[in-house]
């Protein structure tokens, strides 16, 4: 009985309560839709795979107000709620040991001790929801995951609590109303709070104890009753273009023997504030780029729209939905990873995604061995890339007519396709390769040109470019380029141009590994030391035995 959908209502053949569904739904992934009603429950789940969804229009509340145990103890496997409010009593409204655990549009209301406790690696998304009373709000311990879209209010605690290593990313939450602190980090945490608002507090607004390591990025505290931020001795992380209004004073603390970084606050989309340097050393490291004119013009395109965004955004004016994945088609060499690597450091410094990490995969990553691998392995791909950039290079290679085998490939696109949507906004997912065949991929899955609304074409580089990209090869290596090899080098790369495989900058690459090489052979048969001079100085020659290998 795997995958059954049961429904609970109060009519006849359904069934009456919640805990008589979940009896006969004992296969994994069991999708219990509950009708509007006040469900008077307590569950203990061990290794389950659940879903529970309010029917569409109701309300649906599961009151455990008259119990000492937590709403929803659940240990191992999964368990997702959509729509549902959770009244606790005397303990959580859910605990959650090692639990995939999954929660839109719910309310939560907490009784003794945290309203929702999440503990173990297996990850956790909360959205949308709203989170009160309760000692704390909000404990997380240990693992990764997303609390985003929430309010957390009228705590007597602390508001959220991060603690044993845990790093999940808070997005636009609200906390406000707790007795004492509103987050507070310790024993190592390394938690991402991106454009949070933290508000009337017992204490600090934000605390930092035990190493913890936070980044805090456009988040907003004021009227609490400590400082807005503090972070203790031993603690590190990143204050980044936060406001702090009406708290005790100083609004920023760093303890001494603290190694927190305070890039100076105020709105980091602001002209001339927060951000606007590090935009600005970006864009100068993309023009810094040889050539690539074209695809200069359309990131900076992108960096205008989404800085203007925000602008808007926090003027409270209506932001369009802006999607910040890309195709990059063109031909190998042409730099496509390196501004997918820039593009991930833009979004983060434009507050769009918290982390900018890159991460580069090709097919070998995505697609597994047998059916149900693929999406297996795919998951988990994007999940560690949630909060930056991922890059799958030579895209095509997935789709059914890019390769033998390719229904696997194909499982792999139907599960990004997916992910994307169920992550939007959290991820930035660059696919790339040769034009044509990419225009063959976006048709791999109806769902693929939507999430797509921008193709970045890379031209390839003309030879005298790429005599430009040689000559800063050697600059790096501390070799001189004579200046006599430059005709040699341009009709080479005239003649590589036309070649079918023709790697652009990868030619480059190989050229001057095999300039080097002749360099070598040449130095070896002086029959002496050479100088300086001629260890640094690479000639027309070597040029013309690298090219003729």
């Amino acid at each position: 009985m795997t995958g059954r959908t049961l429904e609970v209502a109060a009519r006849p053949g359904a069934y009456a309560t919640i805990g008589d569904a979940l009896a006969d739904a004992d296969g994994d992934d069991a999708v219990i839709t509950v009708a509007a009603g006040t469900y008077y429950e307590v569950f203990e789940l061990a290794g389950r795979h659940v879903t529970l969804v309010a029917a569409e229009g109701t309300e649906v509340v599961v009151d455990g107000s008259g119990s000492d145990r937590p709403v929803f103890a659940v240990h191992g496997g999964s368990l997702s709620l959509s729509g549902i409010e959770v009244r606790a009593g005397d303990a959580a409204a859910i605990s959650a040991d090692g639990v995939a655990l999954t929660a839109r549009r719910c309310v939560f209301t907490g009784g003794r001790g945290p309203a929702i406790r999440v503990r173990g690696t297996a990850g956790f998304e909360v959205t949308g929801c709203a989170v009160t009373g309760g000692e704390q709000g909000i404990v997380i311990e240990g693992g990764s995951g997303t609390l985003a879209d929430t309010t957390i209010k009228d705590v007597t605690g602390d508001g959220v609590i991060v603690a044993m290593g845990a790093d999940p990313v808070l997005r636009n939450c609200a906390v406000t109303g707790c007795g004492l602190r509103g987050v507070y980090v310790y024993q190592y945490a390394r938690p991402v709070l991106e454009r949070c608002e933290i508000t009337r507090t017992g204490q600090e607004g934000i605390a930092v104890a035990y190493h913890g390591a936070p980044e805090l990025s456009g988040c907003t505290v004021r009227d609490a009753r400590g400082s807005g931020i503090a972070f203790a001795s031993g603690c590190g992380g990143r204050v980044a273009g936060c406001q702090v209004e009406n708290t005790a004073e100083p609004g920023i603390v760093v303890a001494e023997g603290a190694a927190t970084t305070v890039v100076e606050t105020g709105d980091p989309a602001a002209p001339g504030g927060l951000g606007s340097q590090e935009l600005d050393d970006l864009l100068a490291e993309l023009d810094e780029m040889v050539g690539l004119p074209g695809v200069k013009a359309e990131v900076r395109s992108l960096v205008d729209e989404l800085q203007v965004n925000e602008w808007r955004r926090r003027a409270g004016l209506p932001v369009g939905e802006t999607g910040h994945h890309l195709v990059f088609a063109g031909a190998p060499g042409t730099g496509k990873t390196t501004v997918a690597r820039i593009y991930g450091k833009l979004l983060k410094a434009l507050g769009v995604l918290p982390r900018g990490q890159f991460r580069e995969v090709s097919r070998r990553d995505l697609v597994g061995q047998y059916i149900g691998h693929t999406a297996e392995k795919t998951a988990l791909v994007f999940e560690e890339s949630l909060g930056g950039v991922l890059f799958i290079d030579e895209a095509y290679m997935l789709s059914r007519s890019g390769s033998a085998g390719g229904d696997f490939g194909q499982e792999a696109i139907d599960m990004l396709v997916k992910l994307m949507e169920d992550h939007r906004g959290e991820v930035a997912v660059i696919v790339a390769g040769y034009t044509d065949e990419m225009t063959e991929f976006m048709s791999a899955n109806p769902g693929l040109a939507s999430r797509y609304g921008k193709t970045i074409e890379f031209a390839n580089y003309t030879p005298d470019e790429l005599l430009d990209i040689i000559g800063r090869m050697a600059s790096a290596g501390e070799y001189e380029l004579d200046r006599a090899a430059d005709p040699v080098l341009i009709e080479f790369f005239a003649r590589a141009a036309g070649e079918r495989n023709f790697g652009n900058a990868r030619d480059a690459r190989r050229l001057f590994e095999g300039m080097r090489k002749a360099q070598s052979r040449r130095l070896r048969q002086l029959g002496r030391i050479p100088d300086v001079g001629e260890l640094r100085k690479l000639v027309a020659d070597d040029v013309v035995a690298a090219a003729a290998r």
